[in-house]
């Protein structure tokens, strides 16, 4: 068979093909219910015969006549109750007996009559009313004839009586939808209620709903009414998740007798799991056999753990749960013999479990890094910081491991990424949970940090055991790609993480985790460093053991992972530097210059790298590196050292400028840093006339301009002008500022304008930005003090006034301002 796409872009394609198939599949599932639904409502509700004689049936609902008998029944049972709270005390025994016997005898007669006659609805408000005064002859015999009897029990046999009755009467009248739910309804109080009437504690309260849930069940198993089946499920949901909290709460302090109602709970789930209702299509069973198998799981785990906190120490009580919690999840994988559902509801119980776990034992990783931070002794003062969450159990870091193991041995990228976050979270808690010394706290986060790091050059070894799509657990080790460690790695499918739209391919797995051990490994590095702070010693073994590491990762790891991991050690070769230049008892400004050698260092490897993909990432740190250290000059209380560092900065720039790829930048920077250094010199040396050592420079570069241009006309004007100019200009606009005369303004002002001049006259952009920019400065410098003045003496009200006026006619001319700003853009553009 010839394919057109390699194997595995073929496979993406065929997945993506399948999915969008399945979904239109679920579409017309959905669509075929609906229909079948709409096709048998008419057969529910028969639309009405016409008759020209007698009396217009009432079997098809109407909206106007459900209100109008809906009212009358409420007016009716409203009536019925006010008879019999307020006038009951004003009739004899007999009249009482007698009112009783004949209003409810006729409320559950007539809708026999009523049916029979096709009105449906009518006998439907009549049987309402009817059982409403069922209820309330329970109420009055309680009140008259057994008023000493004991309440909650007279209120169990009453509901017991109440719900036997109508679903006598509904099922006699087979016609009538209100009886049969209403007795479901009742039937849920005869056993809590004759519980508490015999004093029962909250555990046999839990016994009698988890009975009545299972009188519910075999109820909504065996009804063919969707009312009964509806109501019949509320009341398993609901008194079975009574019983159930029941259960885990009392677990907490009677153990035994609690594991054994939370036992019955989960087998009563499973049941449910196994047999659930095959109505309304198999999504919807599958979902309720997982809800129910959760609910098992989390039932089995949480009596299997409360037995085991009797024979466990306080500290242990969490990792009982969590051991039974991945007994449960690991179990339905060592058979076939249960449903798919079933076990996917106890894996998933099992590890809800198991999250709960972890996140009850991950608050001291972010103590153990952050802790060191908040240290209130200075750097190297052999103080160490208090530990925070000291005392917070030692079995933490247990939880962590066994939940790493336990996510280890599932065949998914999302396992194997969550396995390798808890891997080093166990190392970063150990030392906080067993309270290591200084030392053997510093060397474990190094190993962790070493750890990640070596995991993130070589993560072809955390994939092997992903399935290929489609595989069940039991075929996942056979049709699992494994990923090698080279740059062509046999990953696609489901074991892939889906790629960007407009991309080719998938990402691998082995990536994705690459990149979570890389990042667990810097997070440890800082971590290390806030931990080595504490004493010198520790500082330099701690950065130099982690400029190794990551210099390591660069040569070993490959693609961005590489990168990230050489500017990572280019970070650290910058913390090196400082500490060496604090125990010399370096200043600021000699610190700066000892910072340097950073930015150097990397400029040398750049060239040694050239085209590498590493080499700009590395470039670009260190000059990072260099602005850190223009930036500790400039705080230092000697100026000329902050010239001297731009100075030296500049030679590196310059020095990088030799390679083609780098020029354009590298020798715009080198001289914007040499002219820093310049203007810094000169304020150093309170020079008063820059244009004595600028026209120096400017007359010479003006004529190796001109001679580049004769030699490359195609040469731009920036780079053939630029910095000439620009090294007389803008010094000479910075003293025309601060200068009180008016010579040097004058001066300036007729420079910039023959610059302006020759750049309109011969097409040049630079000279004409340049010149035309120092023009008006300097004319904005002189006209400053007369503006000034000229505001001052207007009255208050005119400048906003004017500045009204001016944007008015702005916007007003707003299109014709942009085609001239555009015209003159490209006026601009088209300029050398």
């Amino acid at each position: 068979m010839n394919n057109a796409l390699p194997p595995a872009d073929e496979l993406v394609l065929v997945d993506r093909e399948l999915a969008r198939l399945d979904a239109r599949r679920s579409q017309l599932l959905a669509r075929r219910a609906w229909l079948l639904h709409v096709l048998h409502v008419p057969a529910a509700f028969p639309a009405p015969a016409r008759a020209t004689t007698g009396p217009v049936g009432d079997s098809t609902p109407r909206s106007a006549q459900n209100v109008l008998l809906t009212l009358g029944g409420v007016l009716l049972t409203i009536a019925a109750l006010a008879f019999t709270l307020v006038s009951w005390g004003s009739m004899g025994i007999g009249g009482r007996a007698a009112v009783l016997a004949v209003v409810t005898s006729a409320a559950l007669a007539v809708p026999v009559v009523l049916l029979r006659r096709g009105l449906g609805s009518t006998a439907e408000v009549v049987a309402a009313l009817g059982l409403v005064l069922m209820v309330l002859d329970a109420y009055a015999l309680h009140r008259v004839a057994l008023p000493d009897t004991d309440g909650p029990a007279f209120a169990a046999v009453a509901s017991a009586v109440l719900a036997g009755a109508w679903t006598a009467y509904g099922t006699a009248l087979g016609g009538l939808r209100t009886p049969l739910p209403a007795a479901v309804v009742t039937a849920q109080l005869p056993l809590p209620l004759a519980v508490l009437a015999a004093d029962g504690g909250p555990l046999a309260l839990g016994w009698a709903a988890l009975a009545t849930a299972v009188v519910d069940l075999v109820v909504l198993l065996r009804a063919r009414s969707a009312a009964v089946r509806g109501t019949a499920a509320v009341g398993t949901g609901v008194l079975g998740g009574w019983a159930l909290l029941a259960g885990g709460g009392l677990s907490l302090s009677s153990p035994v007798p609690a594991g054994a109602l939370l036992l019955a709970c989960a087998a009563v789930a499973l049941f449910v799991a196994v047999r659930a209702p095959r109505g309304g299509g198999w999504e919807r069973v599958a979902r309720a056999a997982v809800a129910a198998s959760v609910v098992a799981g989390l039932a089995v785990t949480a009596a299997a753990g409360g037995v085991l906190r009797l024979a466990l120490p306080g500290d242990w009580e969490v990792p009982g749960y969590v051991l039974c919690a991945v007994l449960l999840a690991a179990a339905p994988r060592t058979g076939t013999a249960a449903p798919r559902a079933v076990r996917t509801g106890l894996a998933g119980a099992g590890a809800g479990v198991l999250a709960l776990g972890v996140l009850w034992a991950l608050p001291p990783v972010p103590a153990a890094l952050l802790g060191p931070l908040a240290r209130t002794t200075p750097v190297w003062s052999g103080t160490h910081a208090d530990r925070v969450l000291a005392g917070y159990p030692s079995t933490a870091p247990v939880v962590l491991l066994v939940a790493a193991a336990a996510f280890a041995v599932l065949p998914r990228l999302w396992s194997r990424c969550t396995a390798l976050f808890l891997v080093w979270a166990t190392l970063t808690a150990l030392p906080l949970s067993l309270e290591l010394p200084y030392v053997p706290t510093l060397a474990l986060q190094l190993l962790t940090t070493a750890t990640a790091l070596a995991l993130a050059s070589r993560p072809g070894r955390l994939v092997r055991g992903l399935p290929a799509p489609g595989a069940s657990d039991g075929e996942a080790a056979e049709q699992a790609a494994v990923a090698g460690d080279g740059n062509a790695p046999r990953w696609a499918g489901w074991g892939a993480v889906a790629a960007p739209a407009g991309s080719s391919g998938a990402v691998p797995p082995r990536e994705v985790l690459g990149w979570s051990a890389l990042g667990c490994g810097l997070v440890s590095a800082v971590g290390a460093v806030a931990v080595a702070l504490d004493t010198r010693g520790a500082t330099f073994a701690g950065l130099g053991v982690l400029l190794a590491l990551f210099v390591a990762g660069a040569y070993f790891s490959e693609g961005a992972r590489r990168t990230v991991a050489a500017c990572a050690a280019v970070v650290v070769a910058a913390g090196l530097v400082s500490a060496a230049a604090a125990t010399a008892e370096l200043q600021g400004g000699h610190t700066a210059l000892a910072l340097l050698l950073v930015p150097a260092a990397t400029a040398l490897l750049g060239a040694r790298l050239r085209r590498h993909p590493v080499a700009l990432p590395v470039e670009l740190t260190g000059a990072a590196v260099a602005l850190l250290a223009v930036s500790t000059a400039a705080t230092a209380s000697r100026p000329a050292v902050l010239a001297l560092v731009l100075a030296l900065s500049g030679v590196i720039a310059a020095a990088t400028a030799v390679r083609p790829e780098r020029r354009p930048f590298a020798s715009w920077t080198a001289g914007a840093l040499f002219l820093l250094a310049a203007w810094v010199r000169l304020a150093v040396w309170d020079v008063t006339t820059p244009e004595a050592y600028t026209l120096p420079v400017t007359v010479p570069a003006l004529m190796i301009g001109v001679l580049r241009r004769r030699r490359d006309p195609e040469a731009s004007s920036w780079a053939a002008y630029g910095p000439g100019l620009a090294a007389t200009l803008v010094p000479s606009l910075f003293a025309a500022w601060v200068d009180p005369d008016w010579q040097r303004p004058l001066l300036l002002g007729i420079a910039a304008l023959v610059v302006t001049l020759l750049g309109a006259r011969f097409r040049l952009q630079a000279l004409l930005v340049l010149g035309g920019t120092v023009l008006a400065l300097d004319g904005l410098h002189e006209l400053a003090p007369y503006v000034v003045q000229a505001v001052g003496a207007l009255p208050r009200w005119l400048p906003p006034a004017l500045a009204g006026l001016l944007l008015l006619a702005v916007g007003a001319t707003y299109e014709q301002r942009l085609r001239d700003a555009r015209r003159l853009r490209e006026r601009l553009g088209r300029m050398r």
